[in-house]
């Protein structure tokens, strides 16, 4: 059904430019299927107070698909806001990293401040910085041990 501002449900066009949390909400009342799609609109265009429970319900859709942009979702609300609320917090720890919540945890990691970071995005931020520290050591040793081996005549490439 078109949207008197520009969406239409039915074929998902404009409803990254929602703005009408209230829509949504009538939206997800009437079934819509693209339910993920315009909440992506409102992490875009309305406050995070707004959006967010919007966002964590998206992320309980039965469809696949639109569960995946809700969490996307989630990821930009990070990005724009640097802060998440306490219950997207609580949904992108449910699902963890891995999956469908793996960039939208990297996107909180990388743009959310440390300080206002929930605790197990702490405990996840220092896991990463380690790793990701040990993986560039370990790089720097194998390719320096392989530039040392050509260097002696071991192999040619």
């Amino acid at each position: 059904m078109a949207g008197s501002r520009g969406w239409d449900w039915e074929s998902g066009e404009g409803l990254l430019r929602l703005d009408d949390p209230g829509e949504w909400d009538a939206a997800f009342e009437r079934g819509e299927e693209r339910l993920g799609t315009a909440v992506i609109g409102l992490a875009f265009h309305c406050s995070l107070a707004e959006a967010s429970p919007r966002i964590a319900r998206a992320m309980r859709l039965p469809d696949a698909g639109q569960r995946g942009f809700a969490f996307t979702a989630a990821g930009h609300a990070a990005r724009l806001n640097r802060e998440l609320t306490p219950e997207l917090y609580a949904a992108l720890r449910a699902e963890g990293p891995g999956g469908v919540a793996e960039h939208p945890i990297r996107d909180t990691l990388t743009f959310v401040p440390f300080r206002k970071l929930s605790p197990w995005f702490k405990r996840r931020w220092v896991y990463v910085a380690v790793r990701d520290k040990l993986q560039a050591w370990w790089l720097r040793c194998v390719y320096g041990i392989e530039d040392a081996w050509r260097a002696v005549g071991g192999h040619r490439s």
